[in-house]
């Protein structure tokens, strides 16, 4: 049976996918509640944590599995603990495509705020 698919997608810039990319991008690898911390950290820095913290913990747990099934993350199971490292290059090519998408996000809300000037 085959996924139902939205014609509508919204390209706009993941707070959530970029932190994950960028804390991933370290040669570390991480257990998922240690993770989910430092990103935690990360948005409330950037003041981007919005809904509950275990919203946001499913929103973090279903990116991270969104990246392990690109093949941008690998996902180590020894017994009970799962461990997630980053893979490089693959890490690279999401960092510069987010670093498009913020650009052309960024172009876009200039472009609206100065038609309504």
């Amino acid at each position: 049976m085959s996924k139902a698919t939205s014609a509508f997608t919204r390209r706009m810039p993941d707070h959530v996918t970029e932190e994950l990319v960028a804390v991933l991008s370290s040669r570390a690898s991480f257990e998922f509640k240690p993770l989910f911390d430092i990103i935690l950290l990360n948005l409330r820095e950037r003041n981007a944590a919005s809904g509950g913290e275990e919203m946001l913990r499913l929103r973090v747990y279903e990116k991270l599995q969104g990246l392990v099934g690109q093949g941008a993350v690998n996902r180590t199971v020894t017994g009970t603990t799962k461990k997630y490292k980053g893979v490089g290059p693959r890490m690279a090519t999401l960092r510069a495509d987010m670093k498009v998408l913020r650009a052309e996000w960024a172009k876009k809300l200039q472009a609206k705020a100065s038609a309504r000037s």
